[in-house]
């Protein structure tokens, strides 16, 4: 209510009065008037603060309200922060234990596999070791008895050798121990080669520095051997195409 309408009010009660207002003076009805407005307006100016008061603790009702809301939702909020802290926690530890269990896994099938590798290695160069000293054992062997089977093969020629000897003590027939010492060389030379020696050709051929060794130069005794050569000191031969002893020629001039 505002204080225009206090005031219509009150001086309609007056109005109604009129036997307490007779007595007074112009002057003091004046001044019981203004000190009835002031009331009046003290009157409004308080109903106003109590107003204005009223509207500021609902101000500020509403303001705890929304405080309070606030605060409920950031308490809210920070009871779901937690639980999501909790459950991201939890997850955290399940994929912390699931990485563990992997990695002992792993080390498990490393260590299986490293005992595999490491017993085959063992056993590889036990074999290998074995193997060293068995075909040490057979080098030395063969270094050593390598020409058993040459030796073997020259005895029946030995035997002849020795015979023929003895048939030269008391032959009557030179032609026959020339005979007989003949197919003692031919026998020979046929068990060389069966072995794998070869005679180097030398006689007329140029000479070759791979098979030939030139020990000295000779008048060639015709125009077509000069450069060739002429004549063999010492045969050379190959064994299985290898040359063993170069053959010793005279080369012609």
């Amino acid at each position: 209510m505002s204080v225009k309408n206090i005031l219509a009010i009150y001086l309609i009660y007056i109005s109604l009065q009129p036997q307490k207002n007779k007595g007074m003076s112009k002057r003091n009805k004046k001044k019981y008037f203004g000190n009835k407005k002031v009331k009046i307006q003290n009157t409004a100016m308080e109903q106003n603060t109590d107003k204005e008061m009223t509207g500021n603790e609902t101000e500020l009702t509403d303001e705890k309200e929304e405080n309070l809301s606030e605060n409920n939702g950031q308490n809210v909020s920070q009871e779901e922060k937690s639980e999501n802290t909790s459950e991201e926690t939890d997850n955290v530890s399940e994929e912390n234990k699931k990485e563990s269990e992997d990695t002992e896994k792993a080390a498990e099938d490393f260590e299986t596999k490293y005992n595999e590798l490491n017993d085959r290695y063992l056993r590889l160069m036990a074999e290998f070791d074995n193997y060293r000293k068995r075909t040490l054992k057979e080098k030395m062997e063969l270094t050593k008895n390598g020409g058993e089977d040459v030796l073997k093969g020259i005895l029946p020629v030995v035997d002849n050798m020795e015979r023929a000897i003895k048939s030269l003590e008391t032959a009557k027939d030179m032609e026959a121990v020339k005979e007989g010492i003949d197919l003692i060389y031919k026998k020979f030379q046929e068990f060389l080669t069966a072995k794998g020696l070869k005679e180097i050709e030398a006689q007329g051929l140029e000479l070759d520095t791979d098979k030939h060794e030139a020990v000295t130069k000779f008048p060639a005794p015709s125009e077509d051997l000069k450069g060739k050569i002429i004549d063999v000191i010492e045969k050379g031969y190959t064994l299985n195409d290898k040359v063993i002893r170069y053959a010793k020629v005279v080369i012609g001039e």
